[in-house]
């Protein structure tokens, strides 16, 4: 008898989910309308890379007369580069920037829904793995993260994750140990932000073995693969610059936090007939070590990237940033939909658990610690939501079939197929709260208030900032989080944008928009900026409204006049701009 297989599932569903997806988002791909302000800026890194910059410079030379630093890694922007290399000779730079921003978060959701399914086949058999093809586009969170221009790294993270995932449920061996090492090593290198969820990952693989010691070539493999690659990828990445200390990336503290983890490992692992107790304390001193040599040769980096913000920052750019927030700190419909399939996922996994027996029950004990730490993760900084819904899709596949099996059963045809509906909602919930509450655009949904009317045009999502195209190449002083779309879709430069190495720009361009005209006044002229520009009705601009009415922006953009700016009118444009008018100088 032929044995089925899932690939064909995985393929439909992405099809159909691509093709939904890029009709959805066809006004967004024409106009270059990115979801976010990183995927601009990550645009522009691949396109300085390819007009020559180093390969180990990802410093950007547009912005704050050219010492901005950057903390990105080139890793994530290999298959953005090549896809963009490729495309263009074939149809043209425009196009091909275009159809590379489409091609690529494509590929990111069909590597999701072909990992998810396998993750969700390993433990749940081939009927339940087509579901978990299904449950992928039905998640917000996910479908944020792998939509048409969605560039960022974080689809790459929730893949690489799996990867990881799947092999710790594999045949656990020195070759699956090797893989999940491999794949967390590269998370880590592309952000460090990956560093809690790769514990988890690694932390389930150590403490498997802790209860099965037959488990040992795997977790040895994967903790000693882990460190090598990233020191090997660091070197790679970073070149002359990993020396370098840094709390926001990988750097010599962290790959000596590592090894002393990985050697702490190796010494739990000599004693191979240890009693589970003494496993267990080898593993938490091993921890602990690691803890130690960090806070050794970097005691800050315990205080997070952040912690060197200054209030004024912090206040106007860190706290508003929801993505980095808390979920308890997010408009509920957010919350609702990062957290409600994570739960489906955890209490399905219970109760798969629960009726599982053997290898069966081992493996779902390993999905369900996955499920927990990472939705614990989502619920401290929301933005791993993504994912927390990847790694529930085994539960959420498990639970949807169990439901969808009882309403089969059910004899009357009306009230199945209300019961069949009811599955597919009760499984999820964060479409069921889209519903409820409502969100105007469930992909551009943001926990900042909406902003108020204006009585002129106003920006009605930031993109219409690209109109300053109309004047020639300049510095323009502007908000923080239209700045990127700015340097990738014009020729100007500009001084500040919200990455949190570059405090002092950040700090510049907030005291500026909500300070007095006269200190305005100066810290413009400091600058060199030619033209002072915003985007009336953009959530920045409102803030500082909020914060200042009486401020620089307020002022500005209520019509005050200035005898040092100089209005400019942009043809059909709802952008505002004043070019800066210098003193004349003395002889």
């Amino acid at each position: 008898m032929k044995r089925e297989r899932l690939w064909p599932a995985v393929l439909a569903g992405w099809g159909i989910a691509a093709v939904v997806l890029i009709l959805v988002s066809t006004q967004q791909i024409l106009g270059l309308w990115f979801p976010d302000p990183d995927d601009a800026m990550r645009l522009l890194e691949v396109r300085d890379w390819l007009n020559g910059q180093s390969w180990w410079d990802v410093s950007q030379h547009r912005l704050w007369d050219g010492h901005f630093a950057m903390h990105w890694s080139r890793l994530v922007d290999l298959p953005l580069a090549l896809m963009m290399a490729v495309f263009d000779p074939i149809f043209g730079p425009a196009a091909a920037t275009r159809v590379a921003l489409v091609a690529l978060p494509l590929v990111t959701l069909l590597a999701v829904m072909a990992l998810g399914a396998e993750l969700t086949r390993r433990v749940a058999g081939l009927e339940r793995a087509k579901m978990a093809v299904l449950l992928v586009p039905l998640s917000i969170p996910l479908l944020y993260q792998l939509r048409p221009l969605r560039i960022d790294h974080h689809g790459w993270q929730i893949v690489l994750a799996l990867i990881a995932a799947n092999a710790l449920l594999a045949k656990p061996d020195a070759r699956s140990g090797s893989l999940i090492g491999l794949a967390l090593a590269a998370l880590l290198t592309i952000s460090l932000e990956g560093m809690p969820i790769t514990v988890a990952i690694l932390g389930v693989a150590l403490l498997a073995w802790a209860f099965d010691p037959t488990r040992r070539a795997q977790a040895l493999a994967a903790s000693w693969t882990l460190t090598g690659a990233v020191i090997v990828l660091h070197v790679a990445t970073r070149g002359p610059a990993i020396l370098t200390a840094a709390c926001d990336a990988i750097s010599p503290a962290w790959i000596a936090g590592l090894s002393t983890a990985t050697l702490g490992v190796t010494l739990a692992m000599i004693v191979r007939r240890a009693p589970l107790a003494i496993r267990l304390g080898m593993l938490g001193v091993a921890g602990a070590a690691a803890l130690a040599m960090l806070g050794a040769l970097a005691p800050k980096c315990f205080g997070g990237p952040f912690a060197g913000l200054d209030p004024l920052v912090r206040t106007f750019w860190y706290d508003k940033v929801s993505e980095g927030l808390p979920i308890w700190d997010q408009v509920r419909v957010w919350a609702l939909m990062t957290i409600g399939f994570p739960i489906v996922g955890l209490i399905g996994g219970l109760f798969a658990w629960r009726a599982s027996e053997g290898r069966e029950r081992v493996q779902w004990a390993m999905v369900l610690a996955l499920a927990v730490g990472s939705f614990a993760l989502s619920l401290l900084v929301v933005r791993s939501g993504a994912t927390a819904n990847a790694l529930a899709l085994p539960g959420g596949a498990w639970a949807l079939q169990a439901m969808l099996t009882r309403a089969r059963a059910v004899t009357s045809v009306a009230i199945r197929t209300l019961a069949t509906a009811g599955s597919l909602t009760a499984a999820t919930p964060g479409l069921m709260a889209v519903a409820i509450l409502g969100v105007g655009n469930a992909f551009g949904i943001d926990a900042r208030p909406a902003a108020p009317k204006l009585h002129r045009p106003s920006c009605e999502h930031g993109h219409e900032i690209v109109d300053l195209g109309q004047l020639p190449p300049s510095r323009v002083f502007a908000p923080l989080d239209v700045t990127p779309d700015i340097l990738a879709r014009t020729k100007h430069s500009a001084i500040g944008a919200g990455y949190h190495r570059n405090v002092a720009s950040i700090h510049t361009v907030i005291a500026t928009f909500i300070g007095t005209p006269q200190d305005a006044h100066r810290r413009v002229l400091a600058s060199g900026a030619a033209y002072v520009v915003g985007c009336p009705g953009e959530n920045e601009t409102e803030m500082y409204k909020q914060a200042a009415p009486n401020g620089f922006w307020s002022r500005l953009e209520r019509g005050d006049r200035f005898a040092w700016l100089q209005p400019v009118p942009l043809s059909h444009s709802p952008v505002l701009v004043w070019k800066v008018m210098r003193e004349p100088t003395r002889p």
